[in-house]
């Protein structure tokens, strides 16, 4: 009999790994080797069309250290980022208590949260086209609307006055805001998503016993389901943090693909691809650029997962 339940175990172990094989050659296919190599071409010198390449050692590295070019995109990343997640957090944090709670019992709620998710199926590239068409210069939609309602921009030329449309895209301020707020247009609704699941995993018995003690809908919000929902947001934190450093197809395409006006729209993604595919081709530094990016918010994760984690565990344990 165990001979027969170990030929047993041996047959599904063998339709384990014929089921699990494909991820794992997908995975060695289109990400370890990738990312391995990507590693190996940050220590050489490989650039333009050229196939051969030399080891160089740490000189990418110790160039990307001095460049002011890649600290001034991790700057204008965070900027956008910070813009974007601070009201993502605060709108979908409110719009998950109002759709999850009972007393409130709004109407239409399986309706609103697939509206407020809508966005979220929606594909980056052609969001940022139409935003880009809708605030076009001279005459996007936007524009026609603020000329009829008589907004415009003067301009004295030999004398005359002449009425222009504003050029949307030359005001950093006003680019900055429009992509923070394509993300968070676009991101929200999976936030919503997440914090509705942390809010119904929370015992129905803790809300009953608030209520029994007299607490309100806000005192029950603020002492109950905030400090519980500390850890999934806490991973909604760095996981934004992380999609936040890997922001390529909204500022790229919205802008000049440089990030203009003056650069201050150029990501970490945007500046490590113009490096890459644009000027020089410069593959071997665009390798540097992305462990570096990587290196940044692999230490950035971690200090934040130390001070917001929550230490009552450990403390008990301690």
């Amino acid at each position: 009999m165990k001979q027969q339940k170990f030929g047993r175990e041996a047959q599904l172990n063998r339709w384990g790994y014929f089921f699990v094989s494909p991820f794992i050659v997908v995975f060695l296919i289109f990400t370890l080797w990738p990312t391995a190599y990507t590693i190996m071409l940050s220590f050489t010198d490989l650039r333009g069309l050229r196939s051969d390449f030399e080891f160089i050692g740490l000189q990418n590295f110790s160039k990307l250290v001095a460049d002011p070019y890649f600290w001034g995109a991790i700057q204008n990343t965070f900027i956008i980022w910070g813009l974007n997640f601070a009201p993502q957090l605060g709108v979908a944090l409110i719009l998950a208590i109002w759709l999850s709670d009972v007393q409130l019992n709004l109407i239409g709620k399986g309706v609103f949260r697939a509206v407020i998710y809508m966005p979220n199926l929606l594909t980056a590239v052609s969001v940022a086209l139409l935003y880009r068409s809708l605030f076009g210069y001279p005459s996007g939609p936007v524009n026609q609307l603020l000329f009829s309602l008589g907004f415009h921009v003067e301009e004295i030329r030999d004398g005359e006055v002449i009425k222009q449309a504003f050029n949307f895209f030359r005001n950093v301020p006003f680019t900055r805001a429009l992509v923070a707020f394509i993300q968070w247009w676009m991101w929200y609704g999976h936030t919503v998503i997440l914090l509705m699941a942390g809010i119904t995993s929370i015992p129905v018995s803790l809300y009953e016993s608030a209520l029994v003690d007299g607490a309100n809908s806000t005192q029950t919000t603020v002492h109950v389901t905030l400090p519980l929902l500390r850890p999934i947001m806490l991973y909604i934190l760095i996981t934004s943090m992380i999609g936040g450093m890997q922001m390529l197809d909204i500022p790229f395409l919205l802008t000049d693909m440089r990030g203009a006006p003056d650069f201050k729209i150029r990501t970490t993604t945007v500046y490590q691809y113009n490096i890459a595919f644009q000027g020089r081709n410069d593959y071997a530094y665009a390798s540097a650029i992305s462990i570096g990016v990587f290196i940044i918010t692999l230490i950035l994760a971690l200090i934040i997962f130390f001070f917001l984690q929550d230490r009552s565990d450990l403390k008990k344990k301690a």
